[in-house]
């Protein structure tokens, strides 16, 4: 099994900048991938970015330029940078991982910007 613990998130003044982290642990042996997602109340679960082991990385183009995705191999960590924050940012965050082909889920962080 595999834990994903998300820390960050809050609340932030539009033109803010906040910094989540997910650190995945358990039987991470071969990670392949991980990322952010978000969803808002009557939306599907989207896409922000995602990050491969080797740094390749994909963003929404809601996101791009104002969002950094990166990660720390060495500890299973990946992180968002997310900068010029929007009130159309606010969601619920998820962090996932890709472990061995398998997809795994955190609990989730909220993000609010407000006007």
């Amino acid at each position: 099994q595999v834990q994903l613990v998300v820390s960050g998130g809050g609340l932030v003044q539009a033109g803010g900048s906040l910094r989540l982290s997910c650190a995945a642990s358990g039987r991470v042996f071969r990670l392949d991938a991980m990322g952010w997602y978000r969803q808002t109340p009557g939306k599907q679960r989207e896409l922000v970015a995602t990050i491969t082991r080797g740094g390749s990385t994909n963003y929404a183009d809601s996101v791009k330029g104002r969002f950094t995705i990166s990660r720390d191999n060495a500890q299973n960590t990946v992180y968002l940078e997310m900068n010029s924050l929007k009130p159309e940012d606010t969601a619920f965050y998820y962090c996932n991982a890709i472990v061995a082909g398998l997809s795994y889920w955190g609990q989730g962080t909220q993000v609010t910007v407000s006007s």
